[in-house]
């Protein structure tokens, strides 16, 4: 099996993305996730750029990483000086890895308009610089920034800045599509050349950007054309539009097409290993993403779920297990019977198909989704409704009151609202309030006080995202509003929704749902250990 060398850029090239923003701390923890993965090259960022990078790659010296490689991310020396005396090198060389991975210009634009220097000085810059790194004991990767661009405008002199860093010393070249807009064709056509003409002189790899949609495209093309070391970001973030996506480029390398991009063990592992990206990085993992999304294995019309229950492949690329996510047969009013079945055996398995509370749950899901609940994307939510109906569920709590009320001005930073919460378990009654930056969070807050003290998983549980929609709109501020909320406890992710024309009363019954649904899990994994 030919084995493809799998660069990852989050911490450098996805970092540049619109809202990501990463203490020291969380970049560790994604080159340790990245490291059980099985990447074998981290690019963990620009060390000469700013204090915090330079921090965190004195902090990675003592971290242990099974196969990963940490690269550090720089420029070639600037114009009319020497290597020794460039700062950006000089920090390189500081970062103190084995690796280096140095980009250059290719396109004479960027040379004589952007960094105005002559064609002749950026050659010397290339070669220069990666000669000064190999010297210093380091391995260069070599990327070469606009290299589609300038093949088009002048292919001599593209392929003169890849010679320069061949003579230098670079290990790889990589050829970056650095502007997104190449179509597939073209990109083949240049990669191919260039292997023709260097393959036998380094390794070729490819680096490209999505903003036209083709990122996973040209780095698999570039792969059949003979590239051997693909860079990208795992889950696609970054600068404008973002990078080749590696969640979707690996399993489909590695699944489909017969190579080797990390190890075949560890491939089970990508939902989960996304999943914790995803967290640390504080985005949602996008729902519709190939084979990692929730959505990935997702089926909703009653006849495709009929036939993916009779045999998957009828309309499943993959195996779910394969990349270690999980088929998903949503609830809505187009879904069948065996739908519900499907969710319902999963936690009371003695319930058969002819069960006359099928046709209950069925008619009582009905009846609330014409009140404008929606349990497709709600299966926390939809759980509890059935454990309810099958007395498979007793309250963990009781409410007597919540109250909210709103400061304008803000008191201070981050906070605008407050909320009391008047709750008994077992006849013990407890009043806890709560500030928070909006009603919701107040309300959050307070719950969690009231119940932390009889139930200490609830400090667990964290929102990772909330959801408003407006149902009716022709009722402008009476309308009814539906709120779905997705929480996590760092394990799993679950997703419960509520239902009301009082945004704040539909906001509390996801909140209480998701508060019951942890419970009631942690309930049942502790009886299963015995």
């Amino acid at each position: 099996m030919k084995k493809i060398e799998i660069l990852d850029s989050t911490l450098r090239d996805g970092a540049q993305g619109e809202g990501i923003s990463y203490s020291v701390q969380d970049k560790i923890h994604i080159c340790q996730a990245l490291d059980e993965l099985g990447v074998q090259y981290i690019e963990a960022g620009n060390p000469g750029s700013n204090p915090k990078d330079m921090e965190f790659f004195q902090e990675l010296k003592k971290v242990q990483f099974k196969t990963a490689k940490i690269c550090a991310f720089g420029s070639t020396r600037r114009k009319d000086i020497k290597c020794s005396e460039d700062s950006n090198l000089q920090s390189l060389l500081a970062a103190g890895t084995d690796y280096c991975v140095i980009f250059g210009k290719s396109w004479t634009f960027q040379v004589t308009d952007i960094i105005k220097t002559t064609l002749e000085e950026n050659l010397n810059m290339i070669r220069e610089t990666v000669a000064y790194l190999k010297e210093n004991g380091r391995t260069v990767f070599y990327d070469a920034e606009h290299f589609f661009t300038a093949y088009t405008e002048d292919r001599d002199y593209a392929f003169k800045t890849l010679q320069a860093a061949v003579d230098g010393g670079a290990e790889v070249l990589c050829l970056c599509e650095t502007k997104g807009g190449f179509m597939i064709d073209d990109l083949r056509k240049a990669v191919a050349d260039v292997v023709k003409t260097f393959g036998n002189k380094a390794k070729i790899g490819i680096h490209t950007h999505n903003d036209s949609g083709l990122a996973v495209a040209n780095s698999i093309v570039a792969v059949s054309e003979g590239a051997v070391h693909v860079q990208g970001v795992l889950l696609g973030f970054g600068e404008r539009t973002g990078n080749a996506n590696l969640s979707t480029i690996i399993p489909n390398l590695q699944l489909k097409m017969g190579y080797e991009c990390i190890p075949q063990e560890n491939i089970s592992n990508l939902t989960s290993i996304c999943k914790r990206v995803s967290e640390i990085t504080n985005i949602s993992l996008g729902s519709q993403l190939p084979y990692v999304g929730g959505s990935a294995f997702a089926h909703k019309a009653g006849m495709h779920i009929d036939a993916v229950l009779k045999n998957p492949s009828a309309y499943e690329h993959i195996s779910p297990d394969a990349v270690g996510n999980a088929r998903v047969f949503l609830m809505s009013e187009v879904a069948g019977r065996s739908t519900i079945m499907e969710k319902i055996q999963k936690f009371a398995p003695s319930i058969k198909k002819d069960d006359p509370v099928v046709k209950e749950i069925i008619d009582r899901m009905k009846e609330l989704e014409f009140q404008g609940y929606q349990f497709e994307g709600a299966d926390g939510s939809f759980e509890l409704m059935v454990r309810k109906m099958i007395g498979q569920y007793q309250p963990f709590f009781t409410l007597h009151y919540y109250q909210t009320n709103g400061s304008n001005p803000r008191p201070e930073e981050g906070v605008c609202c407050c909320a009391q919460t008047k709750v008994e378990v077992d006849g013990q009654i407890e009043i806890t309030a709560g500030e928070g930056d909006g009603p919701v969070n107040a309300l959050d807050i307070a719950l969690r006080k009231a119940l932390v003290h009889f139930y200490p998983a609830v400090s667990k549980i964290r929102l990772v995202d909330y959801k408003v929609r407006v149902l009716d709109g022709k009722s402008a501020t009476a309308s009814k509003v539906r709120v779905i909320i997705e929480s996590t406890d760092g394990e799993a992710n679950w997703t419960t929704v509520g239902v009301s024309p009082d945004l704040i009363e539909a906001s509390w019954i996801a909140l209480v749902d998701s508060f019951e649904y942890k419970l009631l899990r942690d309930i049942e994994k502790r009886y299963k250990k015995f």
